[in-house]
């Protein structure tokens, strides 16, 4: 593996002034977006987040990662598979 020196970045005027632009945009954008949430949160989805209720807290996390989960069954030969006694 070849070595070589380090190389210096100089942070440069023009760059502090675009970033300082983007942070804004971003927080005038996470602004208006928890604005839109707080007005629209009488949809349900909202309330949902603030309940305590675990299982709903659950269903929401379920339904937006995409889990499915599958009801598991209760009787015997689920559990031991096919086999008769």
């Amino acid at each position: 593996m070849l070595r070589r020196k380090p190389t210096r970045l100089e942070l440069k005027l023009d760059d502090i002034e675009e970033f300082e632009s983007i942070r804004k945009d971003l927080e005038t954008r996470k602004k208006q977006k928890e604005d839109v949430d707080i007005v629209g949160g009488s949809d349900g989805e909202g309330a949902i987040g603030l309940s305590g209720d675990p299982k709903s807290r659950e269903q929401m996390i379920n339904d937006r990662i995409g889990y499915k989960p599958q009801p598991k069954p209760n009787n015997r030969s689920s559990q031991f598979g096919n086999f008769e006694f």
